[in-house]
């Protein structure tokens, strides 16, 4: 019998939208990483963890690689190079549907430097057909990757063989986490992260990059009933009024549905208050990126 365990580290590599968070969320089998239409929805690294049988995979999801124009996208990139330190594998994944001359570069420039397998996963499948799948695997044939696996992240499409392909490029290691344990983020982060992706859900394409959550206080009442009090930040006055709504609608909207996500989390009733406040340029404010979760120590 082989008592040997196999674990290692994959950090999750693409531009902007092609899925890494709901590819990442689908392999798991749990939501631990918000996803939404926008691009650069994903702020931090976000750790998901599978495990199955005598293997377990620590996963590292990032932001989608783009030019940085404020100190809040200088800190998302940073973040995606800390996570390519000492990984035991690189998955890249593209939207089959939209493969461009970034995908290329990305690509290329991971077969080239690092020193681990590099797998790339092409998303997205359900909405080609299979001859054009074809087609894009053969353009990205000659990068280098040690495999290339067309997966989709919403039908499930392929997942068992990437797992498969990502399982074999784990070292011999010990069992980092738990087998119960699907991520390291904090309630309070997750809290944040869920109010955040209905906002994005609902608000204008103007508003959503300029929004930031704050969880104030999140305390246990009683076994049953948890009271959270989050702010919601944003970068001007037009945009409060439009995140409140008339009546207040949008905001008991967005407020709705974050409490009902929140409570199959936290497997208890909660009462969420939340606010709506202008913090004029938060994104380039070393301070208030701090307070909101985005600093360079933590990564």
């Amino acid at each position: 019998m082989n008592s040997s365990f196999y674990s290692g580290f994959v950090t999750i590599i693409g531009r902007p939208n092609v899925g890494k968070s709901s590819l990442m969320n689908a392999m798991i089998g749990e939501k631990i990483a918000i996803v939404s239409s926008r691009p650069q929805t994903t702020r931090s690294r976000i750790m998901g963890v599978l495990t199955q049988d005598n293997k377990q995979i620590v996963f590292l999801d990032t932001p989608g690689i783009h030019q940085p124009r404020t100190k809040l996208g200088e800190y998302m990139m940073q973040s995606v190079q800390h996570a390519l330190d000492g990984m035991d594998c690189v998955m890249m994944i593209a939207d089959v549907t939209d493969t461009a001359e970034k995908d290329m570069e990305i690509a290329r420039d991971l077969c080239e430097k690092q020193k681990v397998p590099v797998i790339l996963a092409l998303n997205k499948i359900d909405l080609v057909k299979p001859d054009y799948i074809l087609t894009v695997t053969s353009r990205f044939a000659s990068c280098g990757f040690q495999d290339i696996v067309p997966v989709s992240a919403k039908t499930k499409a392929g997942l068992s063989e990437l797992v498969k392909v990502l399982f074999t490029c784990l070292p011999e290691g010990p069992k980092y986490f738990p087998e119960d344990m699907i991520t390291d983020q904090p309630e309070r982060i997750l809290c944040a992260e869920i109010i955040r992706e209905k906002a994005l859900r609902h608000l204008r394409d103007e508003v959503p990059h300029g929004i930031g959550v704050e969880i104030m206080k999140i305390e246990k009442e009683s076994d049953s009933l948890t009271e959270i009090h989050a702010t919601i930040y944003c970068e001007r006055e037009a945009h409060k009024g439009i995140i409140i709504g008339k009546h207040g609608t949008m905001l008991q909207t967005i407020g709705s549905e974050a409490r009902a996500d929140i409570e199959r989390l936290l497997a208890t009733h909660v009462n969420l208050q939340l606010w709506v406040k202008i913090r004029n340029d938060w994104r380039n404010n070393p301070a208030d990126l701090k307070n909101l979760g985005y600093e360079s120590k933590s990564l």
